[in-house]
């Protein structure tokens, strides 16, 4: 087992796309498996309760399990850095590194890097929340950089909900956004099933599609030393390796 990757994903508890898409992902890699850890996470808003729910100590006890099966990096796979800021995510991940000794990043950590490892500054936005967290999200990636020029949600508070989201719609939102020309269009939540959607939309629309639980992905197999352009037949998201480790999060 000398050359087999373990990849550590602490999970948002009420998530049930993230397990099955990431197993998907990797299914042609036996030597790479995840391996999933939960916090508490039921509800998603501005509210401090919402909040509360990403305090360090849940996190570094999730990783503090994870460090157990002796996995080769760690990604916090929720997107509450999107709204929180990546520097939530950024000192967080910076704590799950000095608690276990393994590297650590997060779903949004990795698509902020994957904008930068291809040039992206003009995006196009698509989720399922609120009107209020779409707003904020878009607030964030400009204050990072990049330009939201189109976005498209569904201002649903079933935070649940949100695994069951017909894929015809998700397609739906992404074929709106086409028309702003984004240089990508990013599907943002992790209880979102956008991945299995990229490869098709992308050959249909001319413009690669991020999703962030493929982002997540890819930016933990990076981290671990695993090359991310192993994966094939989900889209052009995993083409390119990152081009800054210390860029995703923390380094061990």
């Amino acid at each position: 087992m000398s050359n087999h990757t373990r990849l550590g994903m602490i999970t948002p508890s009420l998530n049930t796309v993230l397990e099955p898409v990431t197993y998907a992902l990797l299914a042609d890699l036996p030597d790479v498996t995840a391996h999933f850890s939960r916090v508490q996470v039921t509800q998603i808003s501005l509210g401090e309760d919402s909040a509360a729910q990403f305090a360090d100590e849940p996190m570094l006890a999730a990783a503090r399990m994870l460090a157990d099966a002796r996995v080769h990096a760690i990604c916090w796979n929720g997107t509450a850095g999107s709204w929180l800021g990546p520097d939530f995510d950024r000192r967080l991940c910076q704590s799950i590194a000095r608690e276990t000794g393994i590297p650590a990043t997060s779903a949004t950590l990795a698509l902020a890097e994957l904008f930068r490892s291809r040039g992206i500054r003009r995006f196009a936005l698509v989720t399922p929340f609120e009107d209020a967290l779409q707003e904020a999200i878009i607030e964030t990636y400009g204050r990072e950089g990049f330009e939201c020029v189109a976005e498209r949600h569904l201002d649903s508070d079933d935070t649940f909900g949100y695994a069951t989201i017909p894929p015809a719609t998700t397609e739906g939102m992404i074929r709106d956004v086409v028309g702003a020309e984004p240089d990508a269009i990013a599907a943002v939540c992790t209880n979102l099933s956008g991945a299995s959607h990229a490869q098709a939309l992308e050959a249909e629309c001319g413009r690669p599609v991020y999703d962030s639980v493929a982002a997540a992905l890819w930016g933990t197999l990076a981290l671990a030393g695993a090359d991310p352009s192993r994966i094939a037949g989900w889209g052009e998201i995993f083409s390119v390796a990152p081009a800054s480790l210390e860029r995703l999060g923390a380094l061990a």
